[in-house]
């Protein structure tokens, strides 16, 4: 029996590629790690207690022990336990009220070491930085997957059936693309107003589609005159079988490699949003938000929130951009 060997196909040859450079799966395994670190917080398995009051207000890197000056000024807020005065008919009374002052009052809890230190309200700033990325990054990679679904899908339907539909959708393209993102973000964002994680994703996703849908009209103008495409045709495909069948698995490392454009783009658009008093609302917390937090500490000589925030993005962002950088490279067949 005869046998014959497969030639890999298009991800087989990209994977080997990209195991090939250091730096790409370097890249890769930090990307890795920050997207582990945003499930186990959102299962609530890491930095689901950021919110708890660990250490004194602002305490620097280092910081090691209980929180002695709270519990003091908790000690020093609540009247102090005395033994029943049988003369003072209200003894009794005030003792039930100084027990039910002190449940509700509980001392601060010890703290381990803060690497970080701790932002004005006594949180954590390393689980702070943990919280606040599994919010960046949600919106980044959510609000990416928007923008590329929506580009993907006008791309395909103006490079698909040109004319008028071709027409239309250029017309569209050009209003986007004529005013600056950054105003068009700020513009939409004044318009929405809600505050919230799912607004910035529209947000971003509803102005972010333009570079997806320039590159996917041109490669679906560009495949739906092949020969694979024509026998479809010819055997009776519908159109949307030979456009989301036929043309979009040939041309998905396009949409994939735009997705990780995309992350790195939109990461950096929340933390201005954020930044600017548009972003997450109250109660929420980002990179933005501690960003935003971190130029009124500047003020006072307290620098460790903003380092840890910009430290942390610095990284991920870093990272993504390489891994994106490799990824386009490994898929490009013209490259060997």
């Amino acid at each position: 029996m005869t046998t014959y060997a497969h030639s890999p196909g298009l991800w087989a040859l990209a994977w080997r590629r990209l195991r090939a450079d250091r730096i790409a799966m370097a890249a890769l395994a930090v990307v890795a790690a920050f997207l582990l670190m945003v499930l186990l917080s959102g299962a609530g398995l890491v930095a689901a207690d950021w919110e708890d009051e660990v250490a004194v207000n602002y305490a620097p890197p280092g910081f090691v022990g209980a929180d002695a000056g709270a519990r003091a000024l908790a000690a020093a807020q609540l009247p102090r336990e005395t033994p029943p005065n049988a003369f003072d008919p209200l003894a009794a009374e005030l003792a039930g009220l100084k027990a039910q002052l002190r449940a509700s009052h509980p001392p601060v809890a010890k703290a381990t070491t803060l690497a970080f230190g701790a932002d004005k309200w006594g949180h954590d700033i390393v689980k702070k930085t943990i919280k606040g990325g599994q919010t960046s990054i949600v919106v980044g990679l959510v609000a990416a997957f928007v923008a590329v679904g929506l580009g993907t899908l006008f791309g395909a339907l103006s490079g698909f059936y040109g004319g008028v539909v071709d027409d239309l959708f250029n017309w569209f393209y050009s209003i986007f693309t004529s005013i600056p993102s950054i105003l068009m973000i700020l513009t939409v964002a004044a318009v929405l107003q809600q505050k919230g994680v799912m607004t910035i994703v529209l947000i971003l996703g509803l102005t972010g589609w333009t570079g997806p849908y320039r590159l996917m009209r041109a490669e679906y103008i560009k495949h739906k005159g092949r020969e694979y495409v024509m026998a479809a045709d010819a055997i009776g495909a519908s159109s949307a079988r030979r456009m989301f069948g036929h043309i979009l698995p040939n041309v998905s490392h396009v949409a994939l490699v735009q997705v990780s454009i995309l992350v790195v783009g939109f990461i950096k658009a929340e933390v201005i949003l954020s930044f600017l008093g548009f972003g997450v609302p109250v109660g929420v917390v980002s990179w933005g938000s501690m960003l935003n937090e971190a130029q009124n500490e500047l003020i006072l000589g307290k620098w460790w929130q903003l380092a840890a925030a910009a430290s942390a993005m610095a990284l991920l962002v870093t990272a993504f951009s390489l891994f994106a950088d490799a990824l386009r490279d490994a898929l490009d067949p013209k490259l060997k």
